[in-house]
């Protein structure tokens, strides 16, 4: 009985003791000094290209519910924003390889200062499944965890998800995941409700109520001026303006500035990206400027929107992907275009990665200025067709291309509101 008690006691002991040292462990093996994959994010005009034909070909406005749809993604444009998305939002990297009826997935994401390790370093394998695809293996650093454990794992992470508004609607409409002939295909059902279930996982309440606030200025701005064209450095005085009085979080409230002011320069309302806001006061259309020219104005209010909701790698190749689309076709290759891209993604970062940032952005917001955020661009070579942006320039690359480049950032960042 004495020995029954004491071996009772001992394994007692051993498991209070022991979970907390098995998990000291687990953290140590799970976590690593160093990252195992390291990439710069890039992403190229054609690559954009590519995207904007996909959510063409996939636009909500011309589907019906209830009809089957199917989305091809090519491995090396999944390759392309699996990466890119680590860099943005985990300071990490990734990156995804196909094979016939089965992927591999491996990322580096960086991690806030503990006592184990820098980097969550993961592997993983997916293969095709009814619906969605299947884990069959996932190492976490140097933890090996088992199928079974894995396919636990991932299904909890799905459970958790789905659990927010609209997310199990998204799940429930995707019918079947392949990959073959080196690319991804979804079939999904489209449902017509889908749209304004997702808002509520794409638009936390408090940026939902920090938009409506800068769409019920913009609601009033366009029809308190006069009926000509409307400067730009005018709508970003008093939005930056009513963002410093609002005050809370800086960044965030100049983050919903400058997603509202990229839609309303472009003659879109909040309605096209988020149809839960149609219902919200819809401002006037205006023909709005910047330096006298509504691209330039375009230009730049895209640009600031991207960099201050995505990064600046995307928005600089969405410019660049403009200004090839117009030089083979359209108006032609601008480098005063892309000055504007430059400038609109320098000021988004500006105001939105850092509370300083933030504060200064709308600090000097009374006596804002096209000449502080844009630089002189009057002597750039512009309207260039395909052949002769070639043949001057060298095209993407070229020696001449990168020295024009190398000055319009030049340019940038002497901009007064970028110096310190």
């Amino acid at each position: 009985m004495r020995f029954f008690l004491k071996a009772t006691l001992v394994a007692s002991l051993l498991a209070v003791i022991g979970l907390p040292v098995a998990v000291v462990i687990g953290l140590f093996l799970a976590l690593d000094d160093q990252p195992t994959l390291l990439r710069a994010a890039e992403v190229r005009p054609e690559a954009i290209a590519r995207a904007k034909r996909i959510v063409e070909r996939n636009d909500p406005r011309r589907m019906q519910s209830g009809v089957l749809r199917s989305v091809v993604i090519g491995g090396e444009d999944l390759d392309t924003a699996f990466n890119y998305l680590a860099h943005q939002h985990a300071r990490g990297s990734a990156a995804v390889r196909l094979r016939e009826g089965a992927v591999s997935m491996a990322a580096s994401l960086a991690l806030p200062a503990n006592p184990f390790g820098r980097y969550l370093n993961l592997d993983a394998e997916f293969a095709e499944a009814e619906g969605l695809p299947q884990v069959r293996s996932l190492d976490v650093g140097r933890l090996h965890l088992p199928g079974f454990v894995a396919r636990r794992l991932v299904e909890w992470g799905i459970a958790k998800w789905s659990a927010q508004a609209g997310a199990a609607k998204a799940l429930a409409a995707i019918k079947q995941v392949s990959f073959r002939d080196g690319a991804l295909m979804l079939i999904y059902e489209w449902d017509n409700a889908l749209p304004a279930s997702l808002t509520g996982m794409l638009l936390p309440v408090e940026d939902e109520a920090r938009l409506k606030a800068y769409q019920t200025l913009l609601f009033d701005l366009s029809r308190s001026s006069d009926r000509g064209a409307l400067p730009m450095e005018r709508l970003l005085q008093a939005m930056l303006l009513h963002a410093g009085q609002r005050g809370g979080d800086a960044a965030a409230e100049n983050r919903a500035v400058l997603l509202s002011l990229a839609l309303f320069v472009n003659g879109k309302g909040l309605g096209a990206v988020l149809p839960a806001t149609r219902s919200w006061p819809k401002p006037a259309a205006r023909h709005v400027t910047l330096a006298g020219r509504h691209d330039f104005a375009q230009h730049f209010a895209v640009s600031a929107a991207l960099a201050a909701t995505a990064g600046s790698p995307l928005s600089d190749a969405v410019g660049l992907f403009k200004e090839i689309d117009d030089s083979n076709g359209g108006s032609g290759f601008s480098f005063n275009d892309i000055a504007a891209d430059r400038a609109g993604t320098r000021f988004g970062e500006l105001a939105t990665s850092s509370r300083a940032g933030a504060l200064k952005a709308q600090k000097i917001a009374p006596d804002l200025t096209a000449g502080q955020i844009f630089p002189r661009v009057d002597d750039l070579p512009e309207f260039m067709p395909a052949s002769e942006f070639k043949r001057r320039f060298g095209g993407i690359g070229g020696v001449e291309y990168k020295r024009q480049m190398a000055e319009i950032e030049r340019r940038v960042a002497a901009l007064p509101v970028y110096r310190d």
